[in-house]
């Protein structure tokens, strides 16, 4: 009887034993996953935030965007990706932020192919919205 309990002990150590490494190994598989995945996207945003990302290739395609009075930036950015010419709302919204800049009103023509940096020189400069240029026609007539 004694050798009995003395088998089923060893085998209930050695069960133990490799429990605790299966989840060891899990545990450790889990966390270098959430570690590049995490990593992949950290990498993914930065770079759209300071390189030259932009949706469509050379030539692109034209886009008139109108930014009403009022309108946040987090509107303008989810605009502007609607209208597919920023890869990301989140990163574009974030790049104006840290740039400081302040979106004007008014009718813009931008392209699929500017980065957020050409994007974002266009629609903070109120001289090179469409409306004012049609206004300004009127006016010299």
């Amino acid at each position: 009887m004694a050798s009995s309990s003395t088998s089923v002990k060893v085998t209930l150590k050695i069960s133990s034993f490799i429990l605790r490494l299966l989840l060891n190994i899990a545990f450790i598989l889990a966390v270098v996953l959430v570690v590049v995945y995490g990593s992949r996207k950290a990498f993914n945003f930065t770079y759209q935030l300071y390189g030259p990302v932009t949706v469509d290739r050379e030539p692109g395609r034209d886009v008139f965007v109108k930014i009403n009075k009022g309108e946040s930036s987090m509107d303008v950015a989810k605009k502007l990706e609607l209208y597919r010419v920023i890869v990301d709302k989140n990163s574009f919204y974030f790049k104006t932020k840290l740039q400081d800049k302040v979106i004007m009103p008014g009718t813009y023509k931008v392209n699929s192919s500017m980065t957020y940096t050409q994007v974002l020189d266009i629609i903070t400069d109120y001289s090179k919205s469409m409306i004012q240029a049609e206004e300004e026609t009127v006016e010299d007539e």
